[in-house]
């Protein structure tokens, strides 16, 4: 049985039992560097599939030079393997947030869809979570850190040991990618299209999710791969997209993101790329009115449809 001092399911920061409830603000008003809009979450689902082959026919020459996959959520449903292996961490060095609960602190799967919907990386949603409900007491340190160093000495060790457990979680087998993710790679690949992922996760644990679902010979035959560990800023910043152009060699318009959220769309967007979007249970009543076309997954997008989505937006421009 999980810990019972989990994080509310309601939208609202959890308390430590007979704390005052002054400080449980609503996760809605909450601002950070990371944070989506909430006005982009909270609207109607948008969930009906854009074919683009219904669209007329398109010039012979494509303008679809690269097509780039985020990793979370597109190549793998991976929030609730995310959510354990940070819990399982969370138990294993004692972390008690605030100090004084009684339990270890135990994120439920409402509070963090919200929050992986709203933070990109693991360090920034660690670091967002301790600042907002007080820094934790752990076997790491026995009082709340209050030295920026230690502060964040404790989130390096807890990400760490977190992303061993979650290669552990990908390692056991049990983990199979997303429908029709291998087949569009191989489609791309053979046509002559460069093929990226970029990830705001950790390198290491992105190399191994990689290594294990699409296999060795499609993860070497990437044309980029970049992770959260490559650049500074995480999604909703483009910057994880704009590196991607560069090292691709392509211009921005003429690539194609495959994101899963708002966040990563964001960042598609601010790069000056279009996306579309495969969603997950998880992100499926987020807005993505910005996205060329959504779909619950990608057993039935080809390459062509692709092709003549990014065409048709690059003349309606």
């Amino acid at each position: 049985m999980p810990p019972t001092a989990m994080a509310s399911t309601s939208l609202f920061l959890p308390t430590a039992a007979g704390a005052s409830t002054a400080r449980r603000r609503p996760f809605s008003s909450l601002r950070t560097p990371y944070q989506v809009p909430t006005a982009r979450l909270h609207r109607a689902p948008r969930l009906a599939v854009v074919s683009a082959a219904a669209s007329p026919a398109s010039p012979a020459s494509s303008s679809l030079d690269a097509l780039i996959f985020d990793c979370d959520g597109v190549i793998l449903e991976s929030e609730n393997l995310h959510r354990q292996a940070y819990n399982d961490a969370f138990a294993h060095f004692g972390v008690r947030c605030p100090p004084a609960s009684a339990d270890t602190l135990y994120w439920d799967e409402a509070f963090y869809d919200e929050l992986q919907n709203r933070i990109g990386g693991g360090k920034p949603k660690m670091r967002w979570y301790f600042g907002e409900n007080g820094w934790p007491s752990s076997k790491i340190f026995e009082t709340p850190p209050s030295a920026d160093s230690d502060k964040e000495k404790l989130i390096d060790i807890i990400q760490d040991w977190k992303t061993e457990r979650y290669k552990e979680i990908i390692k056991s087998g049990t983990v199979e990618p997303r429908p029709g993710v291998l087949q569009l790679m191989d489609e791309v690949k053979g046509a002559g299209i460069k093929l990226a992922v970029c990830s705001a996760a950790t390198k290491s644990s992105v190399i191994m999710c990689l290594e294990n679902l699409i296999g060795l010979e499609r993860f070497n035959g990437l044309d980029c791969f970049l992770a959260g560990d490559d650049v500074k800023l995480k999604k909703p910043d483009p910057t994880i997209y704009i590196t991607a152009a560069e090292k691709l060699g392509v211009e921005s318009k003429n690539c194609l993101v495959v994101e899963d959220s708002v966040i990563g769309l964001l960042a598609a967007k601010g790069a000056g790329m279009s996306c579309i979007i495969t969603y997950t249970p998880s992100t499926a009543s987020q807005d993505f009115t910005d996205a060329i076309a959504t779909y619950p997954d990608l057993s039935n997008v080809r390459l062509e449809d692709l092709k003549l989505l990014l065409q048709k937006t690059l003349v309606t421009g």
